[in-house]
């Protein structure tokens, strides 16, 4: 499915509230003069509300990306879009793109 391209300055947040931030964004393509994540970037998670063992499973630590685009790559890797799902780790919960830009759209 269509959908705007994930940079380092969205707002991407765990079930949880905690917020979440690539490790590794791809720095030779830019939009909104940011990099874009490319799908093998793992996610940490900071600020999960969660509790830990013994109450929960919580918190989330971090976040694997399990879909992204099928046609638009950099760098010969799947860039990651708005509508790309993600689990948290250890909690098995999804990340949430809440804000991502809104110029440059892929599949």
């Amino acid at each position: 499915m269509p959908g705007y391209l994930l940079h380092v300055g969205a707002t991407v947040l765990c079930a949880h509230a905690g917020q979440a931030q690539p490790t590794s964004p791809f720095p030779r393509v830019r939009v909104g003069n940011q990099p874009i994540v490319t799908q093998p970037s793992p996610y940490i998670v900071a600020g999960c509300t969660l509790p830990p063992p013994l109450a929960a499973n919580g918190p989330c630590v971090t976040a694997q990306w399990i879909t992204a685009a099928t046609r638009v790559r950099a760098g010969n890797l799947p860039v990651l879009l708005q509508d790309s799902q993600a689990i948290c780790a250890p909690t098995a919960t999804p990340l949430n793109i809440v804000l991502t830009q809104m110029r440059v759209r892929g599949t």
